[in-house]
């Protein structure tokens, strides 16, 4: 596989009445595969993984498969606390036409998940999995940050193809990319830091803010990429207000409300979380507005 870059949805998981909702899922993917994306991940931390049972998260990765664009990057989230079923979930996931998966550090328990112990666990799911895989650094969500030199131990693995970075630690991100090897690919997990990146030598992005705004995500890369640093940086700086809404601030209820709000499909979070009030879904819609998003 060439290697992988670009801007990634990391898509939300439609639910209605705490059931996904298969033909709304497709209506949104429909609208992904026709926008400037590189690809999607299913099952991250936007897709509400954590909720979904084992049956659940195969028939999902298949789904997404049959029903987006061949021609486009599907990487599948197949992180469990343990190894075994890890490896288990990577290779299920390969077989229903994953092209690479993204894997999250196991964080439960977090006193044990030492350099050592990631460096193992990451090294044996590589060495069984039938596609690359994905680091992926959410100290937001784990209570764990993977430190640049891990990652850059971790690259020597020939089938570890690159990272998602979600902490927004420039100076973590430029570190990893000066020290892993060439064809690693090393993606912004947050479009508020996605330029900064870019600068740096990252390859793209994987990112909320690209499920709602994905033509806009994919400028900033393009803007960049043909020189025209200036106004790439003022499309990045127009994009931090409904980034901040639909990731630190509201999260994956944030997201799904931005998602309605444009005329496609987010629904309701899956409990225990709540969906927004009516103020905050105002809110979204007022930045959505702002940015130039809705009329």
């Amino acid at each position: 596989m060439a290697k992988i870059a670009g801007i990634f949805a990391p898509i939300p998981t439609p639910f209605i009445d705490g059931r996904i909702a298969y033909d709304k899922l497709k209506e949104n993917l429909s609208w992904w595969g026709d926008s400037s994306l590189t690809g999607i991940v299913v099952m991250g931390s936007n897709g509400e993984f954590v909720f979904l049972n084992e049956n659940e998260k195969e028939k999902l990765i298949g789904f997404v498969r049959e029903n987006f664009r061949p021609d486009k990057t599907l990487i599948a989230g197949t992180a469990c606390e343990s190894t075994q079923e890890t490896i288990r979930l990577t290779k299920r996931a390969a077989e229903l036409g994953a092209d690479a998966a993204l894997v999250v550090t196991p964080h439960y328990y977090k006193g044990g998940m030492t350099n050592d112990a990631l460096k193992k666990y990451y090294f044996d799911i590589a060495d069984a999995s039938d596609v690359p895989v994905l680091l992926y650094n959410m100290p937001n969500n784990t209570g764990l940050n993977m430190s640049s030199q891990l990652v850059i131990e971790l690259s020597s693995h020939p089938n570890i193809a690159g990272i998602k970075d979600s902490s927004g630690n420039i100076v973590q991100i430029s570190e990893i990319i000066s020290g892993v090897r060439p064809d690693f690919s090393v993606f912004a997990g947050s479009a508020s830091f996605l330029l900064p990146s870019l600068v740096m030598g990252a390859v793209g992005g994987t990112m909320a803010t690209a499920n709602i705004l994905p033509d806009a995500c994919a400028d900033v890369q393009r803007l960049f990429e043909t020189g025209r640093l200036d106004e790439a940086r003022k499309l990045q700086l127009k994009l931090l207000p409904i980034n901040r809404a639909v990731t630190s601030l509201w999260g994956v209820a944030g997201l799904k409300a931005a998602m309605d709000l444009l005329g496609h499909f987010g629904g309701e979070p899956a409990l225990p979380l709540l969906p927004l009030k009516k103020p905050q879904k105002e809110e979204i819609k007022r930045l959505l507005v702002e940015f130039g998003a809705l009329g």
